[in-house]
């Protein structure tokens, strides 16, 4: 699966660019009895309807396009934002959060959870300070980034 991943971010980043949009991230998961193929793009000011069609439209031609197949079996593909609690994964992801309240899972437990949401205050190569709340209490919690197992900006309620 981590193939076609490879083989459809190349694919399609060119695509992507040259609409100045962002690939966030591309997934290839089975669903039931159903494979989806699934890309989510980005712009500043947020991607709408019509500019996942046209990505969509391109990227499923030029699939149709190779040979061999990279993807032998049948498959959904969907375009689509990342939406509002938007995954960070590559650097420059987590460069822009600096200032925006995120959610973080984490390998193990520092402190008392394994999950913890907050505000990202600064960022190094090796760790980030989290302002978080804890019971009422707020704290700078620092997180070793190789603890990270995923993060997303999230909705403060």
């Amino acid at each position: 699966m981590s193939t076609v991943v490879e083989t459809v971010t190349a694919l399609a980043q060119p695509i992507v660019a040259q609409h100045q949009f962002e690939l966030v991230d591309v997934e290839f998961v089975k669903e039931g009895k159903s494979w989806y193929l699934r890309l989510y793009i980005d712009k500043p000011g947020g991607i709408n309807i019509e500019e996942c069609a046209m990505v969509s439209d391109e990227v499923s031609e030029k699939m149709d396009s190779l040979d061999p197949d990279p993807i032998p079996q049948a498959y959904f593909l969907e375009v689509s934002s990342p939406g509002a609690e938007r995954p960070l994964k590559k650097p420059e992801d987590f460069e822009r959060a600096v200032g925006d309240y995120i959610h973080v899972s984490l390998y193990q437990k520092i402190g008392q959870s394994k999950v913890y949401e907050g505000t990202l205050l600064t960022l190094t190569d090796d760790s980030m300070d989290l302002k978080v709340n804890l019971k009422g209490r707020i704290k700078t919690l620092t997180i070793p980034r190789e603890a990270i197992a995923q993060a997303r900006l999230a909705i403060k309620f």
